[in-house]
């Protein structure tokens, strides 16, 4: 399996600062995101003033910049959704939403700011009736009834997955849009979830309105809470404990941009991503210094 020097989840501002600047530094990195970028930058259709050196260019002309300068930097972006990250010791485990593994040295958290906080009953019951991954997990509750709270219409491909498995898919949308699926075992509910209930187990979903047994809930966000996407993390809120050079409690791990905590501004996280960047490249030549 190829070991990259550098993964980076995010490409946002601060997530494509951060790979341009490792790619610079010669480092071999991974880049996960949206080949669209940030979705914060597509719907900014105003001038953003503060950001040097772009006077009066809007968020959509932001990335179109962007996007040009992954190209000539033969930067790619790698469209896969990072469900978990394992520090190993010397190196870190990603774990994809199809349930692939990809390799590390080093790590740099870009993914942006989650709003709101975790359900009542989420973090109590990981791994025990609440999952991020329905590919992953899926297997485990086949038959049953299982229920989806659905972040993005882009997450609707897992909950059709579900329908493959499992008996019937409770799937709760948080968006607009009208879900479409391949398997009529998928119910969809207007339902804003609230509460997730059990025992030992996962036993039930509570809306605002119902209350459904459930073996499952699989909370499929765009993006985690960060305490909940690596393990043993230090957070304030929904935020990563940093330090100046960007370094969190885990060594080999870094993060910058929203993720990181306020101001969310476009500067401050490119300003981050580029020091994360360093930061990371410094750990992983010392790393190396120290194998020889």
């Amino acid at each position: 399996m190829t070991r990259y020097d550098i993964a980076i989840i995010g490409t946002g501002p601060a997530g494509l600062e951060a790979a341009v600047t490792a790619t610079v530094r010669n480092k071999n990195i991974i880049l996960f995101g949206s080949k669209d970028l940030s979705n914060k930058m597509q719907v900014v259709d105003h001038p953003i003033k503060n950001y040097l050196g772009l006077p009066e260019v809007t968020g959509k002309e932001m990335a179109a910049a962007f996007t040009k300068q992954l190209e000539i930097l033969g930067i790619e972006i790698t469209e896969k959704k990072i469900t978990s990250v394992y520090s190993m010791g010397d190196y870190f485990s990603l774990q994809t939403s199809d349930n692939e593994f990809v390799e590390a040295t080093s790590v740099i958290l870009a993914s942006g700011v989650v709003a709101g906080k975790p359900y009542p009953g989420e973090e109590a019951f990981l791994g025990r009736g609440v999952s991020y991954c329905a590919t992953c997990d899926a297997p485990l509750y086949k038959g049953k009834t299982v229920s989806v709270i659905g972040g993005g219409a882009n997450e609707e491909a897992e909950a059709d997955f579900l329908g493959e498995v499992c008996e019937k898919v409770y799937y709760f949308p948080l968006y607009k849009e009208e879900p479409h699926f391949t398997h009529d075992n998928l119910i969809v509910i207007r339902e804003k979830p609230q509460e997730i209930k059990g025992m030992m187990k996962v036993t039930s979903l509570v809306t605002d309105q119902n209350e459904y047994e459930t073996a499952c809930v699989f909370i499929l966000r765009e993006a985690q809470f960060p305490g909940q996407l690596v393990p043993g993390l230090e957070t304030e809120g929904n935020a990563v404990k940093v330090d100046i050079m960007m370094r969190t409690n885990i060594k080999g791990l870094f993060a910058a941009g929203d993720i990181a905590g306020r101001p969310y501004q476009y500067i401050k996280a490119a300003g981050q991503g580029n020091t994360a960047a360093l930061s990371a490249v410094e750990y992983i030549d010392e790393k190396r210094r120290e194998q020889k």
